[in-house]
């Protein structure tokens, strides 16, 4: 719980309000941070304690050995042979078919659509899955059916089109479904969410969920030692039935057969991060990073998961995306929510909260305001703890694949990080921007009307202005250095330098603000057009993407790029970031604005750092006006980039020191350069050092914590057990010195009877441990006085072990007088373990000392 002070200001008339302390509650919250810290130093204070709860850990989540997956075995009949799948691939389709629910969680460009065919062609071929589904986004249809019949031109598959779900052909088609006997159905996003789920499950499922919800309430408040009404618990589950009956609302569905009775028993989801919004039931408010208000799609995802889940015991899903994470922590828990909830509920996690509590923490940072001009309190969930135990855990099911683990083979980028282009803002920027501020103050003093102006109207002019002006006024003047100015510029420079010498050099420019529309006054893709035609592109080289209306439109446009036909596209994340493939002769993508999500980025930079680009490198422009919005924008996505990158690495995720994150300094840099601040550069230096040195106090507290373990309990247990095993051996090599002179011909007892020769010993031997179980260590006969045993075990390595005070091995040969011969050697070095000891002996002990120095 984040602690905040407020005073009780009185207006008089015996009413008063309450006011936020903000000094009181900086100092608060320290104290709160100090206290937390000083719970942690107290836990691993003392060994024992230290032990107790280390092992207790270690037993509930650190328990599990990740299965590595091989594919290099596998056979594709019916496959394209003129396609082979790359040992990553392979490795993940034998993941799908070996493994239980799967996330393909690979970087963009990693070849997840042809991993997702070949394990749906085996899954059906092995009889491991009926009847697949795959669900990719609607402008992908076309693409993943023709691409399917590339990899398996014999597969026989079912693809829907858009008349397919017009409500009259709707019904027909997925009688079809039901009917046919198809290796695969394509479907889209949205048509697969209007196929209802019956209403009996889902009321027995949302009524668990409502149960679990309700149990974790009560649990929380019992535990805080707050007495709860039946009338408060009544209306939080009130709230909670309508909540979840509003978001699995039927009636945008028909009344069709249901999803139980298709005879579905496995789905693929391409691009699995359209479906991660969905509702999380948290006690946790006014935490920036949980939302309890998820989209209904979601809903209907999840009920289908828990479904599949049920009736296959935790197999039959597999979602792709090469961007599981790309916004908030909580992102991870939907994930596993989808495609593990049974390994959650195993470690006691029924809800949210639960796991918040083990993996996550709220973090309460000073951020820039929303008008750039200072810093103010916001608290987050976005601190992941225990780490690599949650790691662990996530990936059972996801195959996390990233660019630097894979090699591919794509181009450079050009300078090895991205260009920052910096626009200065003229005055009309500089004069809206004060209006921000002055607009901002008058909302957060309360005396506006929030329907008439708020925070949200202000983030989004902002955006507009960040970019040009004329968005938000269109008689605005045309700032000569603004950042539209600048992108054409680079354009033309770019065309020319790609186009030269009988080469084809093609560009894409994004933005997601100022798309083109009719009644627009002023749009950004109008003006760069216009401006690209004075500088001398030919108007038939410029192409919008939403002119492509259709899908036969957009593949037409797609062959127009990759051919050069067109040279310049213009787009949004939305329609020209995910599967447009047009890499083939890109020189360089221009960022006109910045996107809410690193996962933007990453899916509109993908279109060119793709396998199949011609070129050896591409150039990333990215734009920025000083002391604009711009600065707000990339410090939100900085903050993303930083713990997306911690969790999606290649790396051992470690509790100890690591430098901070690459990526996110090229978005801090971005950041401080729009603000135009200094102080801000500095802030984020002093933050970065102030992590580091905590990672390093981390790093030196757990090796202190270790020497320490090290000279009070581990090498004291071994020297006690290291002496008392060669009291054990001085003892038996009296007992055995003994024996040789009373006994000194060679004898051996197997079983009731005793053998002098070692053929007839040793054939005997074998034959009574070729009757012993593997796995086991079995008493066989006697030899000397010592008892003989035989250990087996499963790697086919068996060994002969002699007790007497203690033990001693030996390895078994295959041959009867190879074995004796060995027997023999054993009993006679038995003196050899003294020195052995010994010698360890005094190594535990020089050990103890270095500890304790």
């Amino acid at each position: 719980k984040t602690v905040t002070v407020r005073d009780r200001i009185d207006d008089g008339d015996g009413k008063y309000h309450y006011e936020v302390n903000k000094n009181e509650t900086m100092l608060a919250r320290e104290k709160q941070n100090m206290i937390k810290e000083k719970f942690k130093e107290w836990l691993f204070a003392e060994p024992e304690r230290r032990q107790k709860y280390v092992e207790y850990y270690n037993e509930t989540f650190n328990n599990i050995r990740l299965r590595e997956y091989d594919g290099s075995h596998l056979q594709f009949p019916g496959m394209n042979p003129a396609i082979e799948l790359k040992p990553h691939q392979k490795n993940a389709v034998a993941r799908i078919l070996l493994g239980g629910n799967t996330l393909l969680a690979h970087c963009v460009g990693a070849g997840k659509s042809f991993e997702m065919m070949a394990a749906c062609m085996e899954q059906k071929r092995l009889g491991l899955a009926n009847k697949t589904i795959m669900v990719v986004p609607k402008p992908l249809i076309g693409q993943t059916a023709s691409e399917f019949l590339r990899l398996y031109p014999s597969a026989n598959i079912l693809v829907a089109t858009e008349r397919d779900f017009e409500k009259s052909r709707r019904k027909q088609f997925v009688s079809r479904i039901a009917t046919g006997d198809f290796d695969c159905i394509i479907m889209s996003h949205s048509q697969f969410e209007k196929i209802p789920i019956s209403a009996e499950r889902k009321e027995r499922m949302l009524n668990e969920q409502i149960d679990e919800i309700s149990y974790a309430i009560d649990e929380m408040k019992e535990r805080n030692g707050e007495r709860w009404t039946v009338k408060q618990m009544e209306s939080q589950k009130k709230k909670l039935e309508e909540q979840l009956k509003s978001l699995s609302d039927e009636s945008r569905k028909d009344d069709l057969i249901t999803f139980e009775e298709l005879g579905v028993d496995s789905i693929m989801v391409d691009e699995a991060h359209n479906f991660k919004n969905l509702a999380i039931f948290s006690k946790m408010n006014n935490v920036s990073g949980i939302s309890s208000s998820g989209a209904k799609k979601s809903t209907d995802m999840q009920l289908k998961c828990q479904y599949l889940s049920e009736i296959n015991d935790g197999r039959g899903i597999v979602f792709a995306t090469g961007t599981p994470i790309s916004n908030t922590m909580c992102e991870m828990y939907v994930m596993q929510l989808y495609l593990q909830k049974a390994a959650l509920e195993e470690m006691g996690i029924y809800h949210f909260d639960s796991w918040a509590a083990n993996f996550g923490e709220v973090t309460t940072a000073l951020e820039l305001t929303v008008e750039g001009s200072g810093f103010r309190f916001k608290s987050r969930f976005n601190k992941f703890t225990n780490l690599p135990e949650l790691m662990n855990i996530f990936r059972e099911v996801a195959d996390v694949q990233t660019a630097d683990m894979l090699d591919l083979d794509v181009p450079a980028l050009r300078g090895g990080k991205p260009i920052i282009v910096e626009s200065e803002p003229d005055w009309y920027v500089k004069q809206v921007m004060e209006d921000f501020v002055v607009r901002a103050e008058r909302i957060r003093g309360g005396g506006v009307d929030p329907s008439v102006d708020n925070f949200l109207k202000i983030t989004h002019e902002a955006r507009l202005l960040g970019t040009d002006a004329r968005l938000i006024d269109k008689d605005a003047p045309n700032n000569p250095d603004g950042k539209l100015n600048k992108v054409a510029e680079n354009v033309w420079k770019e065309y020319e330098k790609g186009n030269a010498n009988g080469h084809i050099g093609c560009q894409l420019i994004f933005s997601d603000i100022g798309t083109p529309g009719p009644d627009k006054d002023f749009t950004i893709y109008d003006y760069l057009k216009e401006t690209l035609i004075q500088y001398g592109i030919p108007a038939e080289e410029i192409a919008f993407i939403h002119d492509a209306k259709t899908d036969a439109q957009r593949d037409a446009l797609f062959k127009e790029m990759r051919t050069g036909k067109k040279k310049v596209l213009i787009g949004s994340t939305d329609k020209c970031g995910t599967g447009v493939n047009v890499q083939t002769h890109l020189v360089a993508m221009h960022h006109v604005d910045c996107p809410w999500k690193p996962s933007s980025i990453e899916q509109r930079e993908g279109r060119g750092i793709r396998q199949g680009n011609e070129n050896e490198e591409v150039a990333i422009y990215r734009y920025v006006t000083k002391g604009t919005f711009d600065a707000y924008n990339w410090s939100l996505v900085e903050n993303k980039q930083r713990f997306i990158s911690q969790v999606m690495t290649s790396k051992a995720v470690s509790r100890s020191c690591e430098d901070i994150d690459e990526a996110t300094l090229s978005y801090a840099e971005i950041k401080a350069v729009a603000t135009g601040n200094p102080l801000i550069k500095e802030k984020m230096e002093i933050d970065n050092d102030v992590q580091r040195l905590k990672l390093l106090k981390a790093s030196y507290d757990n090796q202190r914590y270790g020497l320490q373990d090290n000279f009070m309990i581990k090498y004291p247990k071994l020297i006690k057990t290291a002496t008392e095993k060669l009291a054990n051996v001085r003892e038996d090599v009296k007992a055995r010195d003994k024996e040789l002179i009373d006994n000194p011909e060679f004898a051996i007892t197997i079983g009731k009877a005793t053998y002098t020769e070692r053929v007839d010993g040793g054939t005997m031997m074998l034959e009574a441990i070729s009757k012993c179980k593997t796995g086991e260590t079995t008493a066989i006969g006697k030899f000397h006085g010592f008892e003989l045993l035989v250990e087996k075990n499963f790697l086919d390595i068996n060994y002969m072990v002699l007790r007497g005070k203690t033990e001693y091995k030996a390895e078994l040969s295959t041959s009867p007088v190879g074995s004796m011969v060995k027997l023999e050697n054993l009993f006679n070095g038995l003196h050899e373990n003294i020195d052995f000891l010994e010698k360890k002996i005094e190594q535990y002990q020089n050990d103890l000392e270095a500890s304790k120095a």
